[in-house]
């Protein structure tokens, strides 16, 4: 839950200081630093009337203008010269004009031809950044990151609020596998997440009350049948428990050695009793949480050999990737039912209920484990009988 907390606060921070961001560049693009034309070139055809109207007489040094053969150079600010001539025309001064970028530094710089064949250079005004503007930013910046950290730390809490909720009520499962009553609260995601368990806990207990009482009027003459379906609901709750568990707890993502798993694993099923065999083995590791890999692969396997009478692991590394291949001998999947093999409670054959042990969601446990760590898994029917599970990981 601290890992998911993390998560969206430094989401939310990161967004919030990225808008904020990207909204001060885009107005200081705008502005460009230095105050719009509209108040800086009626200025500047103010002091070129002023100038042409004193001519030939001496110029004050107030106007700050200067006189040269030629134009000041640097690249042509097109609609600034255009609305310094408009301007001068508008006010009878029939003299061109001209307005440039200053070629070392910001800021602009207009000239008129008189009509002395001089050429009259006046520095348009530009307003510098105020002094330390690094020092100012740096505080914008501080105070937008700290109004948006402490958002994302309210809003991240208002919004795993339901999932402590949820984390909490399975963590208080009783010692008869009956599911604690879980709010129906939170987002539409997690209501529904918390209805589904509410639903689940109501049938195991209905379907444990039921049956009870049913066995208890033959008690005498099913004693044996009543005790196998006490210990098949059991498997149910069990299974249903670490279903739900799987979606709450999640060990910590590293580097597993992925052959090392698989022999540790083909060791723990032989001792069991077993026929689990290791084919071709290649050293590889994935990015995944150790606990939940091992125990994903174990269902696969266990599902293998369990009804696939006996299995072979392989293990290789191709382009990148690492391509684990679990075989049987069994009599397969019908092809219809492939698509629904990962589905919780699935069994290809309701009769097994009462040969094979389990509550048929192994492989829905196994798939929610690897699909989680990036991983896919797929089932195909060989050739010649059998069922081939495929694990696909990419390897680092």
């Amino acid at each position: 839950m601290n890992s998911l907390r993390r998560r969206l606060i430094l989401l939310l921070v990161a967004s919030i200081v990225g808008v904020v961001g990207l909204a001060t560049a885009a107005v200081i693009s705008v502005r460009g630093g230095g105050p719009p034309p509209e108040l800086t070139v009626p200025w500047i055809a103010q002091q070129m009337e002023m100038v042409v109207r004193l001519l030939p007489g001496p110029i004050p040094d107030v106007l700050r203008v200067q006189f040269a053969d030629h134009p000041a150079g640097g690249k042509v600010a097109r609609a600034e010269t255009a609305m310094l001539n408009d301007i001068l025309h508008r006010r009878g001064l029939d003299f061109p004009a001209v307005v440039n970028e200053k070629p070392d530094e910001p800021g602009q710089i207009a000239s008129m031809h008189l009509p002395d064949s001089r050429w009259a250079i006046i520095e348009v005004p530009h307003l510098k950044p105020p002094r330390r503007e690094w020092l100012v930013l740096a505080g914008w910046i501080s105070l937008i990151v700290a109004g948006a950290t402490a958002v994302s730390v309210y809003f991240t809490s208002v919004l795993i609020r339901p999932l402590e909720m949820l984390e909490a009520a399975v963590s208080k499962i009783g010692s008869d596998g009956v599911l604690a009553a879980v709010p129906e609260v939170g987002s539409a995601e997690v209501k529904a997440t918390a209805h589904a368990l509410n639903q689940l806990s109501s049938r195991l207990r209905t379907a444990m009350e039921s049956r009870m009482r049913l066995r208890a009027e033959f008690l005498d003459d099913e004693r044996d049948k009543w005790l196998h379906d006490l210990d098949e609901l059991d498997r149910i709750a069990d299974s249903a428990i670490r279903l739900v568990r799987e979606e709450v707890n999640q060990d910590a993502v590293e580097a597993v050695d992925l052959a090392k798993t698989v022999r540790d694993i083909e060791a723990e099923m032989v001792s069991l009793g077993h026929a689990v065999s290791i084919g071709h083995l290649e050293k590889v590791c994935v990015r995944a949480g150790a606990l939940g890999l091992r125990r994903a692969l174990r269902n696969l396997i266990v599902n293998a050999a369990t009804h696939g009478k006996a299995c072979r692991i392989d293990l290789a590394a191709t382009d990148n990737r690492a391509v684990l291949t679990i075989s049987d001998h069994g009599p397969g999947i019908p092809p219809e039912l492939l698509n629904k093999a990962f589905e919780p409670f699935f069994r290809v054959d309701p009769g097994r209920l009462q040969s094979i042990p389990g509550a048929g969601l192994g492989l829905a446990i196994a798939k929610e484990i690897i699909e989680r760590y990036g991983g896919t898994v797929t089932l195909e029917n060989r050739r010649g009988g059998g069922l081939e599970q495929t694990v696909v990981f990419d390897a680092v």
